[in-house]
């Protein structure tokens, strides 16, 4: 059966702090209307009793797909994340200055990961890139390409 891609979800503490980190730093755009969600249904589909989320959807820049950002009124410990942790490890965005995108994600509340770094991919092209985190320590990459192999 074919599919069609959605949207990626996060988990935030505070969603309206990291849903603003990513419309100052990356340009995503709200998409109205905020969700404040609770019910049978929700816990059902879940999993989570008595769930309760409040957030929203940002368009991300480049195409039709959101960023889903939300937080439940209740939530377990987070484990400590780093890039070789199972599971989904980050999001990417291509940038136009590595150095500015960089500089912004710190001065909006995120941190570096690793280094600016730069490796030449035959037939693809040479690409710089970082791994940092937002406010909540989520991995972003963000990336720059130059050349085409």
């Amino acid at each position: 059966m074919p599919a069609r891609f959605a949207h990626v979800n996060v988990i935030a503490q505070d969603w309206r702090r990291l849903a603003t980190f990513y419309e100052r730093v990356f340009g995503c755009k709200p998409v109205p209307p905020q969700r404040d969600q609770r019910g049978d249904w929700l816990d059902r589909a879940t999993g989570v009793p008595d769930a309760h989320i409040k957030g929203m959807h940002l368009r991300m820049p480049g195409g039709g797909h959101t960023l889903e950002v939300y937080e439940y009124s209740h939530m377990t410990d987070r484990p400590s994340i780093e890039a070789n942790t199972p599971g989904f490890s980050h999001i990417a965005f291509v940038v136009d200055d590595l150095e500015r995108a960089s500089r912004d994600v710190l001065s909006n509340g995120g941190s570096a990961v690793g280094t600016i770094e730069q490796v030449h991919i035959a037939t693809v092209g040479t690409l710089r890139f970082q791994y940092v985190a937002d406010p909540e320590g989520n991995i972003i990459e963000i990336q720059e390409w130059s050349g085409n192999g």
